[in-house]
């Protein structure tokens, strides 16, 4: 699998992601998208696949949108929303697809890259790992992400994230269920991990998963309502005039 934005790894019943867009600090826009669903996909044809693990590298996973799609000079509404609606199909799929999503964050996970460590069914961290919702900086809202976020942290955690912007350290992420365990060796974690998920049935964990959803679904009137409003407040003029001075000048909303 030749791919721009991803590293694809296949081995003992294990496909290894690995986030690979290091001058954009692993951001996401429509070809990461398309390549990780791809990879997915990739999971599903091979029958002994029990695992997806997710990693970034260089001690970063993945700082969220990417804002140079988002820039005036590139900017396109119908993609733009296209790649929100994208983006929340993604996070559904991890609690979809019968196989186990794994993030391993070693590093930096900031804004949109926090809903794909939330959305996963496991997350190892290292120590030097940070988590951190960024978008009011921004004028913006985690929309799409907070369901997710609230499945595994609850109501106030993932409001005061949002509210305060503030990153928290891998001890404190583990402490309120964001992150499952904390290790300096991730791999050793999933080759013990490995030992016992690869003797699940696909159909086992499929049902596991079918389970879950329905005691905690999310519905086809929030999805609409998260990417409509995510939608509307990226076009607000001065969440557009944030963007635009970022990408030109690499000036922050708060450096006035």
């Amino acid at each position: 699998m030749r791919n721009e934005t991803i590293l694809v790894k296949e081995a003992r019943g294990i496909l290894t992601v690995t986030f690979n867009r290091p001058k954009s600090k692993n951001s996401i826009n429509g070809a990461f998208l398309r390549e990780l669903n791809d990879a997915l996909d990739l999971s599903l044809r091979n029958s002994e696949c029990r695992m997806v693990v997710l990693e970034g590298q260089n001690g970063v996973f993945s700082t969220g949108m990417d804002f140079n799609d988002r820039a005036s000079g590139n900017y396109d509404e119908k993609l733009d929303r296209l790649s929100l609606v994208r983006y929340m199909e993604m996070l559904k799929r991890f609690r979809e697809i019968p196989r186990i999503v794994i993030s391993i964050v070693d590093g930096q996970v900031i804004a949109g890259g926090v809903g794909l460590v939330a959305a996963s069914d496991l997350v190892i961290a290292t120590p030097r790992a940070r988590f951190g919702l960024s978008e009011a900086l921004w004028g913006m809202l985690p929309g799409m992400l907070l369901p997710f976020l609230i499945r595994r942290v609850g109501f106030q955690k993932a409001y005061s994230m949002t509210l305060t912007t503030m990153p928290v350290s891998a001890v404190e992420a583990h402490s309120f269920n964001l992150v499952d365990e904390v290790t300096e060796t991730p791999d050793q974690t999933i080759l013990q991990l490995t030992q016992r998920l690869i003797r699940l049935e696909e159909s086992t964990i499929e049902n596991i998963k079918q389970f879950f959803l329905k005691l905690w679904p999310i519905t086809g009137e929030f999805e609409e309502m998260a990417v409509a409003e995510s939608f509307r407040l990226m076009n607000d003029p001065k969440v557009r005039e944030n963007i635009d001075n970022f990408v030109r000048y690499k000036k922050f909303p708060w450096n006035k």
